[in-house]
């Protein structure tokens, strides 16, 4: 333990000589005037502890709440402070973009989609997504596609429960929410929820398994190297995403075949998809929408529609696992809000699930709300800074320092929530009228703030709570092994690490 304390510190005085250089041959005055985070770690430490990064992130934001992390040639700022928040989301967005650093690394999965660029190749994809989400023809077709594919889902489960098998839920959330997102955002039924496409399992599989390797570069600080030569994990991620394009192309190519059929494009775009839009200005733009453009954009929303979805969802069910009394009660809410108290089968329960009926499920709102408090998709978000500035709580930053919030440790931090931070309590978004009670989007960051606000967050609530009235109506849920210790895989986004093994019983 000493050696590597001895080593770790070495380490640590190594990759930290960039950062004295401004205070040693700065002026005196200049650097007395400065504030920076103390130094918590470096960018090895992360690495070292990256099966556990958002619980270690987390021990540091507890005794920091916001923190410096030393790399080579650079900091890495984490904050907790919604106050910090607010100012680098929306007060002062301009100087914190994606920038070279996120782009490089998202880039090798995600391309020039929205959550990866900046500038007017974000302003173009967020203006056409903006009026996508907000037009009555989407809100109502993706209502429908949700309720059919939660009716296949729960009929899947009805299967599972009557054989009394044990069923990997997450699996179940991933390729339902995969179909929804295909059908909705695409105009393609994949049906990978019913198996009958081999092509589209590979496809989520390597998509997957991207979003890892991805991630991984964040704390791998020889991924560049490992490019260069294709080797070690970044030559599995070239094999990963040479899946992923074959597969996209394709559809990209099936969908054109689709458009030139003969029909005139301005109608088409009326009536189809979000790909179908991007395909008809392609032809407006061709030399800026491209093929790859076009993948690109898949790819972004296939992260926002299907991962985030599906990971809310698992967790969500593992805290109803946990909690028997919350699961009873929020079912209890789902007989109510749609007056199916008479024995009714699955696909006609799946038509009372009106959006007047979903507006009375407030408990059920607030129990999601509360899993992505404590089990944020995306866990920690990053910006690069493009100028020397100073955040709210007095600490400076300089420019091409990395800025980062933390969702997932945000969640877990007492001076937020209160004491029982790390409890699981719907009642916290609940009034004394029963009704749900949002919180500011700077302390629960679960759909960003400001600028970047997820366009999709009432579309996400929206399948999420369809799909947990069906299953919560039929069945009741309960952890096929008790004392396993469930954990998440560092990635991208939050997935449970191995699946959720859950058995399904008949209400």
């Amino acid at each position: 333990m000493e050696f590597y304390a001895f080593i770790s510190l070495l380490i640590i005085l190594l990759l930290s000589l960039p950062l004295f250089k401004g205070f040693f041959l700065g002026s005196f005055t200049e650097s007395k005037k400065k504030r920076y985070y103390p130094i918590s770690s470096s960018v090895f430490h992360q690495l070292y502890n990256f099966g556990r990064l958002h619980h270690y992130l987390t021990d540091l934001a507890h005794r920091y709440k916001s923190f410096r992390v030393i790399a080579i040639g650079h900091s890495e700022i984490y904050t907790t402070d919604p106050t910090n928040v607010e100012y680098i989301l929306k007060t002062n967005f301009s100087n914190y973009a994606k920038g070279t650093h996120h782009y490089d690394i998202l880039s090798g999965l995600l391309g020039d989609g929205i959550f990866a660029v900046d500038g007017e190749k974000w302003r173009h994809q967020r203006k056409i997504a903006s009026y996508e989400f907000s037009t009555k023809v989407l809100r109502d077709f993706s209502s429908l596609v949700f309720r059919s594919n939660a009716a296949k889902h729960a009929h899947v489960v009805f299967d599972a429960a009557t054989s009394n098998q044990t069923m990997d839920i997450q699996d179940l959330f991933m390729k339902s929410t995969l179909d929804s997102i295909f059908e909705v955002g695409f105009g393609t039924e994949l049906n990978s929820l019913c198996g009958s496409s081999e092509e589209a399992s590979r496809f989520a599989e390597a998509f997957d398994d991207s979003s890892e390797l991805i991630f991984r570069r964040y704390v791998d600080p020889f991924w560049k190297l490992k490019k260069r030569f294709n080797i070690g994990s970044e030559a599995v991620l070239n094999k990963k995403r040479k899946v992923i394009d074959e597969f996209v192309y394709k559809l990209i190519n099936s969908k054109k075949k689709q458009l030139s059929g003969g029909q005139d494009l301005k109608w088409q775009m009326k009536k189809e998809d979000i790909l179908s839009r991007f395909l008809v200005l392609s032809h407006e733009d061709p030399e800026n929408i491209t093929d790859r453009y076009l993948r690109d954009i898949i790819l972004n929303f296939i992260i926002a529609g299907k991962d985030t979805t599906a990971l809310t969802l698992s967790w969500f069910f593992y805290m109803l696992c946990k909690y028997p009394a919350i699961q009873e009660k929020i079912a209890w809410e789902v007989e109510e809000a749609t007056q199916a108290k008479d024995t009714v089968s699955i696909d006609e329960f799946t038509t009372r699930v009106t959006e007047e009926a979903l507006g009375k499920m407030h408990y059920l709102h607030a129990a999601l709300t509360e899993t992505l408090r404590l089990y944020p998709p995306v866990p920690v978000d990053g910006k690069f800074c493009l100028s020397d500035d100073t955040l709210p709580d007095g600490f400076d930053i300089k420019r091409g320092d990395l800025v980062a919030y933390v969702p997932y440790a945000m969640g877990r931090m007492k001076f937020i929530w209160s004491e029982d931070a790390e409890v699981f309590r719907p009642e916290r978004w609940i009034d004394d009228d029963g009704i749900f009670q949002p919180e500011s989007s700077f302390k629960f960051t679960a759909f960003q703030a400001g600028p970047r606000i997820c366009l999709g967050k009432e579309f996400a609530y929206r399948q999420m709570k369809i799909f947990a009235a069906v299953l919560l109506r039929f069945f009741r849920f309960k952890l096929n092994d008790e004392k396993k210790v469930v954990k998440y895989r560092t990635m991208l986004t939050l997935h449970i690490d191995q699946g959720l093994y859950v058995r399904a019983y008949h209400a």
